[in-house]
């Protein structure tokens, strides 16, 4: 028997992609990865700029993920929203109460947008990975949009308040975080009271800025400044731009 009722939901998730098996996106778990439509910033070393535009209609029918879904019922662990940006759908409430009464655990990542939407989804969320591209007062350097950092700093107190486990992440490029700039941002986040770490080496592919691509240091940043970034967390990891991973 089903457990999901669309009339009932009301929207329907906008959905831009659907990764039916991966070993990577959820900690230590199998999970299906549904890639939500829409995010209302241009970050220019965004490898997922299909995503952005928010398209009138779903590109691909959430009806039909949630069949696909019903059917790998005990072949999978979890679920994984990411986007795009998810919380930007007003119907990812919904979306996430229909795949948890399937018995998936829930994955979100998110950029840390809305914090509102993020505050009523995180009571349904097992684990959040959730991006930090600079320090709050820079974020308009990188995304394009003034006070941008505000709505991230409320999200990051929201996420580590929840207590809800996590993964707050960094992608890291030379153009966008010196390292005084990175230091200063993990100092930041650490004061915050983030715990678990990652910086991501930037990555060309998919990148369409020709500027950042060709200013991209490959092993930036160094082991020096990476050591003294590690004493600041209880858990800290660097995934270079030749790893498997998110």
């Amino acid at each position: 028997m089903r457990s999901w009722n669309l009339k009932e939901e009301g929207r329907q998730l906008r959905v831009g992609g659907y990764t039916p098996f991966s070993a990577s996106e959820y900690p230590g778990l199998l999970s299906a990865v549904i890639f939500v439509q829409g995010c209302p910033w241009r970050c220019g070393y965004c490898q997922n700029t299909h995503l952005q535009e928010r398209t009138r209609d779903s590109p691909i029918a959430w009806k039909d993920i949630l069949t696909t879904l019903e059917r790998r019922a005990g072949m999978l662990d979890a679920v994984v929203f990411c986007g795009g940006e998810p919380a930007m759908d007003p119907a990812l409430h919904g979306a996430i109460s229909q795949v948890r009464a399937m018995g998936f655990k829930i994955g979100l990542e998110t950029a840390c947008i809305y914090p509102e939407r993020l505050k009523s989804v995180l009571p349904l969320v097992d684990w959040v990975g959730f991006d930090v591209k600079t320090t709050f007062a820079r974020y308009a350097d990188v995304t394009g949009v003034p006070d941008s950092g505000a709505p991230v700093r409320e999200s990051v107190a929201a996420i580590l308040a929840s207590g809800v486990d996590y993964e707050c992440r960094t992608t890291v490029h030379p153009a966008h975080l010196s390292p005084a700039l990175l230091t200063e941002l993990a100092r930041a986040l650490a004061a915050m009271g983030v715990e678990n770490y990652v910086l991501q080496e930037f990555r060309a592919t998919g990148c369409t800025d020709e500027g950042l691509v060709a200013s991209a240091q490959a092993g930036y940043p160094g082991e020096a400044l990476l050591a003294g970034i590690a004493t600041l967390f209880d858990r800290f990891n660097v995934r270079r731009a030749g790893q498997a991973g998110r």
